[in-house]
């Protein structure tokens, strides 16, 4: 890492299908899988907004949004710094689908003049970072990346160079998503990308796509030596960060994961660190065919069949596009306070044509915390990895 500022993480905050809040997020990534779809359910967005009008009038992804922000805001206690200096930086997939399905339908069954006034910054992919900037008064760099399932990395990302080189104090950074509609399912599913079998099972042999989920999850980033002398509770450190591209097919990996492994190792370099310091991997692991079996040969060739422990989350939590990212950071964060990696749900059997890693499976892992991976590769061949590490002095 240069000679730059050192980013802290202060603030945690998770709406999932495995659990609302951190607490009862790692809960359910230590528990069994939810049955059927990964959906957010009992979730109240009029709870995260002044009132209830404007909650109608955002789409569910930015409620998702907000209310997960509310709670790492929250959990960052008073940031007491010039709101010019704070910015948000999200990431998201998609966008308001939900809102653009329905507004078409509105448009076809009862014309034009009944379409809604709000669906263009209801559905617009940049809705969620303008929404929590205006919430709490964030006036600086506000911008959301759209780069698929690696949108949520990315933003971390991106925020912790804005702080690194001095363009920012504090970001909120995370992402967010809500797809599970019925156009958005469809088109999922013909291109064979979901379960059939309705389980997730990263990198198992009988692995048949992922199972589609929404949520949102959000770290607030802040100045390390701003985060310690107003005596803040530091969850851990973004140690390095790094983007790529296959440049290789709009939805299959590169051959051998080379994408994924050159990613991999600038995250690392970019952190100061070698691939032997690495302790812990977060995995993309999608259960998807080709990505598992890309992502295991990278991590062969990176680490060895001896390397660190390897989990992926999204047996439990399925894949939440563009806020799988951010949800997985949060794992690793609550893997370091707890001192434990859950365990890779849904992986009963091996896979004899997949590169040989150390995953954890059957039960969590006791684990000393120390630097660690967590991956993120999207459609269009984006990648993004983060190097995460405890709260040190």
């Amino acid at each position: 890492m240069s000679d730059s500022r050192r980013v802290a993480v202060v603030g945690l905050g998770v709406i999932s299908c495995a659990g609302t809040g951190v607490d009862d997020f790692w809960q359910g990534l230590n528990s069994e899988p939810p049955e059927g779809e990964r959906r957010v359910t009992d979730f109240d967005p009029a709870m995260y907004y002044d009132n209830p009008k404007e909650a109608r009038r955002a789409d569910r992804s930015t409620q998702l949004a907000m209310a997960s922000a509310a709670q790492a805001v929250a959990d960052a206690g008073d940031l007491a710094s010039d709101p010019a200096r704070c910015g948000v930086i999200y990431g998201t997939g998609v966008g308001g689908l939900q809102t653009f399905e329905d507004q078409v339908l509105v448009l076809d069954r009862k014309g034009a003049r009944r379409v809604s006034p709000f669906m263009v910054p209801m559905m617009m992919p940049n809705a969620p970072g303008a929404a929590i900037s205006m919430r709490y008064g964030l006036a600086g760099p506000c911008e959301v990346l759209t780069t698929a399932c690696a949108a949520g990395t990315h933003a971390v990302g991106y925020a912790t160079r804005l702080i690194r080189v001095g363009a920012a104090d504090v970001i909120v950074a995370g992402g967010c998503e809500s797809v599970m509609t019925p156009v958005g399912t469809a088109g999922f599913v013909n291109m064979t990308a979901l379960s059939t079998s309705g389980v997730s099972r990263p990198f198992d042999k009988e692995r048949d796509g992922f199972m589609m989920a929404e949520g949102a999850a959000t770290l607030i980033l802040e100045d390390w030596d701003s985060a310690v002398s107003r005596g803040a509770t530091i969850h851990g450190e973004v140690l390095g960060t790094a983007s790529n591209a296959d440049a290789y097919h709009i939805t299959a990996p590169a051959p051998g994961g080379a994408g994924a492994l050159r990613c991999m190792q600038l995250a690392i370099e970019d952190a100061g660190l070698t691939p032997a310091d690495i302790t812990h991997v977060n995995a993309h692991g999608t259960s998807t065919p080709l990505n598992d079996a890309a992502e295991a040969e990278a991590l062969n060739k990176l680490f060895g069949p001896g390397g660190p422990l390897v989990t992926s989350t999204k047996g439990v939590t399925g894949h939440a596009l563009g806020a799988a990212g951010a949800f997985e950071a949060v794992a690793v964060l609550m893997s370091m306070r707890h001192r434990k990696i859950p365990p890779t749900a849904g992986w009963t059997t091996p896979d004899p044509e997949i590169a040989e890693f150390r995953l954890v499976t059957g039960q969590a892992a006791d684990w000393e915390p120390g630097p660690s991976l967590s991956n993120s590769f999207g459609f269009g061949g984006h990648n993004g990895c983060l190097v995460l590490g405890p709260a040190t002095a």
